[in-house]
């Protein structure tokens, strides 16, 4: 008998989600994605600006996203209906004379781009998105990576981006190291809709491949990792090693559907400006990759909220903070 998949909660609506890297989004075609289930088309008119409606022509369900943009207009693929930015239908070639009926139309929803991706709330948004000033005052390089792909729900692939205890087994030699395995204290706080916590861990020195990290002199390095786990999905993390060489990780999930999600990475910093992207981009490829095979392995997809699902000791506090603040906050399921 097929599961039943538990029901979105309203409020995950109203959060805005990533959609796309800036890129993705051109002039040239519409750009189709899932937000919760939801169908989800992207374009752009002819000022740059970009628009996200539902992708559907209200006409014969035709997805609008196999269309084109004609004179600041989505157009469908079907019957080539026309609709403007508002998503009214505006031409209907068939009878250009005739009254188009006030159903002719499609929900759009509140868009913008910031950080290098296009983000996407279907009602109207309750949270803002992060600050970063480190992203804005030009003294740091930064690089995107991905997109990751997983079928998990976004509630894992975030919760495994904020646990400490897996790197020295799923990441030995790159983010840990085995001789090392004890998570050290940590104090988790909630602001508003905002986790913040922090530690000195430690970490792998830096391989030949992926020179990554600012620790090339120290025998066993550690580091020092001040995160914000931003409600629902999104997560900035600041990486030091005690100079003033630094890093910031900025992590988003974009939750599809209960059991697929879609992760972007953009890596700022501000030592090495000169390396290739490819070198941080490899290396979180494969950081990511050795995360997916052990996260599309958890039963359920979805973290359980209910916190007698699974077992906690005290080395989760992250995840348990994560879990109680969702249910806080309305946005578990």
């Amino acid at each position: 008998m097929e599961k039943t998949l538990p029901k979105f909660p309203e409020k995950l609506f109203a959060c805005w989600h990533p959609v796309g890297y800036t890129h993705e989004i051109t002039a040239d075609a519409p750009f189709g994605t899932f937000v919760l289930g939801e169908a989800i088309v992207l374009w752009r008119t002819s000022d740059g600006s970009v628009h996200a409606m539902r992708d559907l022509c209200i006409h014969r369900g035709t997805a609008l996203s196999l269309g084109w943009v004609q004179d600041d207009c989505l157009v469908c693929p079907y019957h080539a209906w026309r609709y403007d930015k508002k998503g009214a239908c505006v031409l209907i070639p068939q009878a250009p004379e005739a009254e188009i009926p006030g159903k002719a139309k499609t929900p759009v929803y509140h868009c913008q781009e910031r950080f290098g991706l296009v983000w996407v709330a279907l009602k109207d948004p309750e949270y803002a998105l992060p600050e970063i000033p480190e992203y804005e005052n030009g003294a740091w390089k930064l690089v995107k990576t991905g997109p990751f792909d997983w079928k998990s729900d976004s509630s894992r692939q975030v919760e495994n981006f904020t646990d400490f205890g897996h790197f020295p087994w799923v990441h030995p030699g790159l983010l840990g190291d085995p001789e090392r395995p004890e998570v050290p204290d940590c104090k988790v706080t909630l602001k508003d809709s905002v986790l913040h916590y922090s530690v000195v861990r430690p970490e792998a020195t830096n391989s030949d491949d992926f020179p990554i990290f600012a620790n090339e002199e120290v025998m066993k390095p550690e580091r020092r990792s001040v995160y914000e786990l931003h409600l629902p999905y999104t997560i900035v993390l600041r990486l030091g090693w005690g100079g003033a060489k630094g890093m910031v990780y900025f992590f988003t999930s974009q939750p599809i559907s209960h059991n697929k999600c879609r992760g972007f990475c953009i890596i700022g910093r501000n030592y090495d400006l000169d390396e290739p992207d490819t070198i941080l981009q490899n290396f979180e490829q494969v950081i990511f990759d050795q995360d997916k095979r052990i996260v599309e392995s958890q039963r359920p997809e979805q973290v359980p909220f209910d916190f007698a699902e699974e077992l906690h000791l005290k080395f989760d506090v992250v995840a348990m903070n994560y879990r109680r603040a969702m249910k806080k906050h309305n946005l578990d399921y």
